[in-house]
């Protein structure tokens, strides 16, 4: 995840592109070329519209997994295009819609609360061979992960830049004294004007 000094990852508009600098994507390309799997919810899908693949080091292109619930998502985003496996994560209430792509294939989930749950998403791509899985984003769903217990390791990448109000990175539940405060084992790289602290949940 890459944020702001002030902990944002995107303005109050939405804009995201691009809070870190190139060193930071590169190392997020590399990190997809690692990954059987590289996540993200359907507000970043539909916002940024990102590729999901790696073009900026060597290596395969992960499954592309689109959590879409309610199947707000627009088929025409560049996700959902040929060039990689594509998971379309959507509630088991949801009715069956027209057939997609070859490519594409529909994953229904329980939706506890409205929400998805990450265990049972990461024990659904296992059951399809995808074990090693990213979670980029956005916020909320990396938040989900992380207070479900169900990450191995959290990048965060702080950029010298202040947003002042916007969508805030990772949200953990409160707590009033540090001592219960989350504070993970750190290692802290530099790239380029980012920092990079990666941390081991896991």
């Amino acid at each position: 995840m890459g944020q702001s000094l002030d902990g944002f990852i995107a303005t109050r508009t939405g804009a995201s592109h691009y809070v870190t600098g190139q060193e930071s994507l590169v190392h997020l390309h590399r990190m997809r070329a690692l990954m059987d799997a590289v996540v993200v919810g359907w507000r970043t899908a539909q916002s940024d519209d990102p590729q999901l693949n790696v073009r900026l080091a060597e290596g395969p292109n992960p499954a592309r997994v689109l959590v879409d619930l309610d199947e707000r998502l627009d088929r025409g985003l560049r996700a959902f295009r040929p060039g990689a496996r594509v998971l379309h994560v959507v509630g088991e209430d949801r009715p069956v819609r027209e057939a997609t792509a070859d490519h594409v294939e529909r994953v229904p989930v329980p939706r506890p609360g409205g929400r998805v749950d990450p265990k049972q998403l990461l024990r659904e791509l296992a059951e399809r061979g995808l074990p090693r899985v990213l979670v980029e984003g956005g916020g909320a769903l990396v938040s989900a992960f992380l207070r479900a217990g169900a990450l191995d390791r959290l990048h965060v990448v702080v950029a010298p830049l202040l947003i002042g109000e916007g969508r805030p990175g990772v949200q953990v539940a409160p707590v009033d004294d540090l001592g219960d405060a989350l504070r993970p084992p750190a290692e802290i790289y530099r790239l380029g004007a980012d920092v990079l602290f990666d941390l081991e949940l896991g």
